[in-house]
């Protein structure tokens, strides 16, 4: 786990190396180089905290590792599921110096855009008001999703 800024040369040379500059896919790579740790670092917790006599009851009263990994054990940890969703979004979501290192002008993501105000012409405030409304709603359904789980997460997983 090391800031961002650490990466972006050694990523903007690998990935022209390897022709992926300027791609989706170098951005989704570099944020999950980031959010994969992240999300374990905060999950483990939440999984260390379910009792293993949990487990072996549901074993005892027949239940296969499946049924009870999606009927017991994720409801249980449904918060930190939660949680951790709330902070990968939101390190992903404002995160810009990955994004504008790592692309030009193909696979330019929306925060990146909004950066870019004036042109020749003067301020792109059709293009500015459609990239912030794009902007608000992903950030609206994180928060509509997780907001019945965020402070149980906050509290169990002592984030």
């Amino acid at each position: 786990m090391a800031p961002p800024a650490v990466f972006a040369l050694p990523f903007f040379q690998l990935y022209s190396a390897i022709n992926l500059f300027d791609t989706h896919i170098a951005v989704a790579l570099a944020h999950c180089l980031f959010n994969i740790p992240l999300a374990v670092w905060i999950l483990e917790g939440f999984m260390s905290g379910v009792p293993k006599e949990l487990d072996e009851t549901a074993f005892l009263d027949g239940y296969s590792f499946w049924r009870f990994f999606i009927r017991i054990f994720i409801p249980t940890i449904a918060a930190g599921i939660g949680v951790t969703m709330f902070f990968c979004f939101m390190y992903s979501w404002v995160e810009l110096l990955l994004a504008k290192t790592l692309t030009s002008v193909d696979a330019k993501p929306i925060a990146a855009t909004m950066t870019r105000t004036a042109s020749s012409s003067g301020y792109e405030l059709g293009l500015l008001a459609a990239a912030g409304s794009l902007t608000i709603i992903p950030g609206a359904i994180v928060i509509y999703f997780v907001r019945n789980y965020i402070a149980k997460g906050f509290a169990l997983g002592r984030v």
